[in-house]
């Protein structure tokens, strides 16, 4: 297993998390399974995994509201597990956005985010965190009367409001228009640029290829590999699909030399090559043909 780093990204060599042969059963059966796992301070890092596969429960371990069986977990040099959930000293450094919250519908997004902001001793402006989320002209609506993806930004200056040295994010943009979905990225990316560690789970293989400097792929409770999106399951390396149009049809083929075949092409066609693509497997190409393939092994 890698757990390659983008060096031109990944802002610091501290660890943020360290998690090293974690295992956690219910009823006898392994939900998580000898996971290894480091996160760097300010990076983003995506888990992908499908449903059942232990994302949940892993990620709950992290924030120390689920005890594990065995192994080693360090959070900001914290063990979650031993300082418990009443630990508000730590409890502080961290923010957990969930994937729903119907808290507070009564009261406006002003008065929501101010009155979460007197839980922590040292916390974010209010008023600069719903300008930061994109709420100020929301900011005297109410919870309940707020849109969906209006909603979500509630719950992230909620998640930041403390100030927290850590994010946890479950899908936080699940239901979001292809517009909303793009301003929340920029939000995130906002919050690593100011230096916040940001773990985020997400059925969007777009979104992690847009926001993450690593991903790791989860199947089975065990983690199968992680590596910057570019180069997850050798997907760089692949063989390259290149495409064109002749006569009216369309011609393909795979090659690991898509250079040579494209100048073979150009010579043959005297200079432009009609409706040409070079392509290599996607993101979603490789985490399919992953979960699938381990699947099979089970």
């Amino acid at each position: 297993m890698s757990q390659a780093a983008n060096s031109s990204e990944v802002i610091s060599k501290n660890l943020a998390i360290s998690v090293k042969n974690v295992v956690k059963s219910y009823e006898g059966r392994v939900v998580v399974n000898k996971v290894d796992l480091d996160v760097y301070s300010g990076e983003i890092f995506a888990l992908l995994g499908p449903n059942g596969a232990g994302k949940t429960t892993f990620v709950e371990i992290l924030e120390g509201y689920r005890k594990r069986d065995s192994g080693e977990v360090s959070v900001l040099n914290s063990d979650p597990q031993t300082l418990g959930r009443n630990d508000r000293a730590w409890r502080t450094r961290i923010g957990i956005v969930l994937q729903s919250t119907e808290d507070g519908q009564d009261l406006t997004v002003g008065e929501t985010v101010h009155h979460f902001s007197h839980y922590y001793p040292n916390p974010k402006d209010p008023d600069a965190v719903i300008e930061l989320v994109g709420l100020t002209e929301q900011k005297n609506i109410r919870a309940r009367n707020l849109s969906g993806g209006q909603r979500r930004r509630l719950d992230v200056a909620l998640g930041i409001i403390g100030n927290p040295e850590i994010l946890f994010l479950d899908e936080p943009t699940t239901g979001f228009d292809p517009q909303a979905r793009r301003s929340f990225w920029e939000l995130i990316r906002n919050l690593k640029a100011a230096g916040t560690t940001i773990v985020l789970t997400t059925h969007y293989l777009d979104e992690a290829e847009a926001l993450a400097d690593r991903v790791g792929v989860i199947v089975a409770g065990s983690i199968v590999e992680i590596a910057t999106p570019a180069t997850l399951g050798g997907r760089n390396t692949a063989q390259a699909i290149v495409s064109w149009r002749h006569n009216n049809e369309e011609h393909s083929l795979v090659t690991a030399n898509p250079t040579q075949e494209i100048t073979r092409l150009a010579q043959e066609f005297s200079g432009e090559i009609p409706e040409l693509r070079v392509s290599r497997p996607s993101l979603e190409d490789i985490y399919l043909h992953m979960i699938t393939t381990e699947d099979s092994h089970e």
